[in-house]
């Protein structure tokens, strides 16, 4: 960049926050904006976030409430850290908060445009969120495709039991990334795309996370619009080069399909979305199918498996509650030794393990943003118009406001606590709620259940010589999601 360029930029960008302190002052004569750290000129509070927003903005929450205001360069953001807050933005106001804040790096191939993550919540994204309940995510549907998750779970205990025979580690997440991307494959079109010993399931595996990274990570064009051309940290050319590889492999499989509707009926969801597309007047252009099924992977791989990582990291450490759910597994199940899809409504120990997880270790710390779309006041606060709304869940899993000992992992408080994360109560929301609830949710919850309960109930698990349980790496990689920064990796014994 010359320099007068760079000049040019330098003034865009003081201009830009000039007037954006013109209209904040506005702001501040209509309404109270609500408190938090006092702005540095240009960069606002930029330097609040630090390297993990979702830790950074709990502790600021701690000095200026539940509902802190914001500046990050150009943008005004409203920090949500309590679920009575939460309540009012995701149910109260839910229509005024419904609209999204898409990142730079969703822009890779129009993706803001197409997503139904990205998309405003109008005609096109009710189409879309209608196809995937009836296609895939409706009890019926989940019902009938028990059969595919029950071979993806034999296949994973299979796995496991190998790793025990030849005195191997298993890597927890990556063996539940695996089994998620195979259910998602088989179920979206029938087809497996990842194997426990194949490089070429490393690659797609690193693509999906890498779609989720560059989305997830802090950019300085998000805050500074005239920088989105420059692209300063890369991050969209990255995630342009990540949508090409999945796209090939999305545009080769319906390539295929294509080429053999005449021959065979596979009636699963790519067929569904091929109907839809081969109408006179198509519901569906090509482009929507391939966008809705990187929504599906990237949003439906990488969290289950995250939070049944973290599930065993936790069981792990507390070797006491791991003995509980096994017996309590054993005594459901008896001698047949996989567990039912029935068999979940009948394992309290085992869903308060999972509810425990997503306290702590909520797949999404901050949801995905919302953004107003007009003038709000809250709490007696004034939330601008155009404002970006972060849902910090992971904050308010963690408060001792609404959690006796918020930090220990204590799955014993929700066996008399009428508590679930289905979107009503608000302390714990792991997948939103409202009407820009996770539509994948009846999946997760099921897929997140059955692989906890795959892994504890026919093994016991031994850590590396020398590693204490103390000792246990627990840091956070941030992203869109939050899996653990090393790797859980553990000897599995067979029972």
């Amino acid at each position: 960049m010359d320099f007068l360029t760079f000049l040019l930029l330098l003034l865009s960008i003081i201009w830009i926050w000039i007037l954006f302190q013109t209209l904040n002052s506005k702001h501040q004569k209509s309404g109270k904006l609500p408190p938090g750290p006092y702005p540095f000129p240009i960069i606002g509070n930029m330097l609040e976030l630090g390297k993990k927003p979702h830790q950074s903005l709990a502790k600021l929450s701690k000095t200026y409430g539940p509902l802190i205001y914001l500046k990050i360069g150009c943008l005004d953001v409203v920090v949500v850290s309590s679920p009575e807050i939460a309540k009012d933005v995701l149910q109260k106001y839910d229509q005024v908060f419904s609209s999204r804040s898409p990142p730079s790096a969703a822009m890779a191939k129009e993706h803001d445009k197409l997503s139904m993550v990205w998309l405003p919540a109008e005609n096109q994204w009710r189409k879309l969120r209608r196809i995937c309940k009836e296609q895939m995510f409706s009890t019926p549907r989940l019902d009938a495709s028990w059969d595919l998750r029950r071979e993806k779970l034999l296949i994973l205990s299979d796995y496991v039991n190998q790793c025990s025979v030849n005195g191997r580690t298993v890597k927890i997440g990556e063996a539940a990334l695996i089994t998620s991307l195979n259910l998602m494959s088989a179920t979206l079109f029938s087809v497996e795309f990842a194997d426990f010993n194949s490089d070429s399931s490393q690659e797609f595996k690193e693509v999906v996370w890498g779609v989720m990274e560059c989305i997830g990570t802090p950019n300085i064009a998000d805050y500074f619009p005239v920088l989105k051309y420059y692209d300063p940290q890369g991050i969209l050319r990255r995630n342009k080069v990540y949508f090409d590889k999945l796209f090939a492999i999305f545009d080769g499989i319906i390539d295929e399909r294509l080429k053999s509707r005449g021959t065979s009926v596979k009636n699963d969801l790519l067929d569904a979305l091929l109907d839809l597309n081969q109408k006179l007047e198509p519901e569906l252009s090509r482009d929507d199918i391939k966008h809705l099924l990187l929504d599906l992977f990237g949003a439906g791989a990488d969290t289950t498996s995250s939070t049944v990582e973290w599930a065993m990291t936790e069981l792990l450490r507390n070797p006491e509650k791991i003995i509980k759910a096994r017996n309590e597994l054993r005594d459901v199940i008896g001698m047949k030794k996989q567990i039912q899809e029935s068999d979940i409504s009948k394992l309290p120990y085992l869903q308060a393990v999972v509810k425990e997880t997503f306290r702590l270790h909520p797949a999404a710390p901050l949801l995905v943003p919302h953004k107003a779309d007009v003038d709000v006041e809250i709490n007696g606060y004034l939330v601008p118009k155009n404002a970006q709304i972060l849902v910090n869940v992971w904050a308010s899993g963690r408060d001792s406001n609404n959690w006796l000992s918020p930090d220990l992992f204590m799955p014993e408080r929700f066996l008399d606590r009428e508590t679930d994360f289905q979107g009503q109560d608000f302390e714990l929301i792991p997948f939103g709620a409202g009407r820009r609830i996770c539509p994948g949710l009846p999946l997760a919850r099921r897929m997140v259940h059955l692989m906890l309960a795959t892994l504890i109930c026919n093994f016991e698990w031994k850590l590396e010589e020398g590693l204490k349980l103390e000792e246990i790496d627990m840091t956070e990689r941030y992203g869109i999601t939050l899996p653990k920064a090393i790797p859980l990796e553990a000897f599995p014994i067979k029972l």
